[in-house]
């Protein structure tokens, strides 16, 4: 009788070759490996990020990713298959730094990693996955204008990128070429003047998924509406590009922006949770 097991490899290529299609078949609950692993691909891949796939009978049903950083990122698994991972891993000789996941799988391997190393589970960030339903742009709009940022724009985009970062405690990039916003795709939202007031990103379609990632409005301009306008706007293009799944992340703690997203036509479809090891 077939039994699950575990393939891995450091080669981005001979990954995507066998798990290509169980990523693309959810691409929305997969955006996350699906942006990293096109966004190693593109960089040629050879970053030390070990990559494995579970599969039976030929079929790949789960993937996981463990970065330079030992941080493990999973797709979802079973209690029994995560117990599984965690003797594996661990049978390997591997150090974790941490893990993330859906809700229950990033929960069950915590206790799992726990139970085989000794290390101890910390609950670290919490988010909400959402995926767009029907477009519905806010009422009243605010003055002004969606407008898509170019090259001439890339020092205010630095700037905004490097206060959100600070804003939300994220670890600054070295530079703005290695981070996370570089491949993507910014739109501003403008005042009547031409002053950008807001801004949002998407990444390239991937599978028919498209992420908006990051919306930012700078503090002393919130409260106008800006963020739902230009949300809307890049949630539009990301549609107008052939995008079927359009995908965000929230932070649980902010009612304001989870009710935002309800209101223009984001549904919330799962939990991803993290958890660090010490």
């Amino acid at each position: 009788m077939p039994t699950d097991a575990w393939h891995l490899t450091e080669d981005v290529d001979e990954f995507l070759a066998r798990a290509r299609g169980f990523l693309h078949s959810r691409a929305a609950l997969h955006n996350t490996p699906l942006t990293l692993i096109e966004k190693l691909r593109a960089a040629g891949g050879a970053d030390g990020t070990v990559f494995g796939r579970l599969e039976r009978a030929g079929e790949v049903s789960a993937v996981f990713y463990l970065r330079p950083s030992l941080r493990l990122g999973l797709t979802p698994l079973s209690p029994g298959q995560t117990g599984r991972l965690a003797e594996y891993l661990a049978g390997l000789g591997h150090a974790l730094s941490g893990v993330t996941a859906e809700h229950d799988t990033a929960a069950a391997f915590a206790e799992a990693w726990h139970q085989r190393t000794n290390a101890s589970p910390t609950p670290g960030q919490r988010l909400h996955l959402y995926r767009l339903g029907t477009l519905t742009p806010p009422e009243p709009r605010p003055a002004g204008r969606g407008r898509a940022a170019g090259e001439p724009d890339r020092a205010q985009l630095i700037r905004l990128c490097n206060e959100f970062v600070t804003e939300v405690g994220e670890v600054p990039a070295d530079s703005w070429e290695s981070s996370r916003f570089a491949d993507r795709h910014f739109t501003f939202w403008e005042a009547p003047d031409g002053t950008p007031v807001s801004l949002a990103a998407r990444t390239s379609m991937i599978a028919g998924m498209v992420r908006v990632d990051p919306v930012y409005t700078p503090a002393q301009l919130r409260g106008h509406g800006y963020a739902g306008a230009v949300t809307v706007e890049v949630s539009r293009a990301a549609l107008a590009a052939g995008a079927r799944d359009v995908v965000l992340y929230t932070d649980p703690a902010n009612a304001t922006s989870n009710a935002l997203y309800r209101r223009i036509g984001y549904a919330r479809i799962t939990d991803f949770a993290g958890y660090d090891f010490s």
